[in-house]
């Protein structure tokens, strides 16, 4: 029979190589395959300031390829290579099949941390500014535009959310919502409406930014009732439109949730399946932090050691 693995490890953000410094460091020797962007949605952010370890910030790819690193140094091994197609085992102590291509992965134990991809309006110019004033993480980016003004892009929770914790930061919020209307809840809503500088436009959306070296300096907007447009200066550029769980090649076994997030067993990674777990983004529609993400993938692993532990 083929190589039966301990711990096979699908995704290489936070959750993903902190789970694998756990089960490394129990043994298991963990085999983590890296998907499409190794070290995930932090290879994308210019500066960290928020994560634990580093008083001065750090980027994000030198954070994950310290984390990286750091699985590796406890024999992790790291696969380059995607995970097209999986088949869990519905038994407790079954193997579970994963594959990558043509190439055939058994595993007693499998952890998703796939993570999440936050959802863009498909301007080149969100692509152009990325880093440079174009955010999808309020949290994650708000402290750079202290006292400057900033737009988000969005009617949802998630986009009051976002401009409710930049209002406490920056000097101005303008909030362009598509609609006529807020999809947000009524409680959300009123604290958009009752925090002083936030303006909210709607009828508008974003159709272009506008910066000097890749900097963003304005937003190009279109009132979508007149087709008038207009530019507002800005510094940044938060769309808050959502974020799709990459859990497309699961969803036909895992549980999910109506967004798509895999949901967990309460107090555990736990999934439907025995022997499969979730950490991080994948399952997290609430915080997606960083922090958070490598937590539950400690807590993955040690779930996927417990299993394993049970079964002997």
């Amino acid at each position: 029979m083929e190589n039966i693995h301990d711990c096979v490890i699908v995704g290489s953000g936070p959750s993903g190589f902190t789970a694998a410094i756990y089960a490394a460091r129990a043994d298991l020797k963990p085999q983590l395959y890296t998907g499409l962007e190794p070290g995930g949605q932090l290879t994308t952010t210019t500066e960290v300031d928020n994560f634990p370890g580093y008083p001065n910030g750090v980027t994000g790819p030198e954070m994950m390829m310290d984390l990286q690193k750091q699985a590796e140094r406890f024999d992790t091994k790291v696969h380059y290579e995607v995970i097209t197609k999986a088949i869990f085992s519905n038994e407790r102590g079954g193997i579970h099949q994963l594959w990558a291509g043509e190439k055939e992965i058994l595993a007693k134990t499998v952890i998703i941390s796939t993570g999440a991809t936050a959802k863009y309006l498909g301007l080149d110019d969100e692509k152009k500014y990325a880093g440079g004033g174009v955010s999808a993480c309020a949290t994650c980016d708000g402290f750079f535009y202290k006292g400057k003004e900033v737009i988000v892009v969005g009617g949802g929770d998630t986009a009051a959310e976002e401009a409710t914790y930049l209002a406490k930061l920056c000097s101005k919020v303008t909030m362009l919502v598509r609609k006529n209307e807020f999809r947000a809840s009524k409680a959300m809503i009123h604290r958009v409406e009752n925090t002083p500088n936030i303006e909210v436009k709607f009828h508008h959306e974003l159709i272009g930014i506008e910066g000097e070296n890749n900097l963003v300096e304005r937003a190009v907007v279109i009132n979508n009732q007149t087709k008038a447009t207009s530019k507002i200066s800005v510094h940044g550029i938060f769309i808050a439109i959502g974020h799709q769980p990459n859990t497309d090649i699961f969803k036909d076994q895992i549980t999910t949730d109506q967004n798509g997030y895999i949901v967990t067993e309460k107090g555990s990674t736990r999934t439907n399946f025995p022997g499969v777990f979730a950490a991080g983004d994948v399952q997290d529609a609430i915080y997606r932090q960083a922090v958070t993400a490598a937590g539950s993938g400690c807590m993955a692993a040690m779930d996927a050691e417990k299993y394993l532990g049970e079964l002997e």
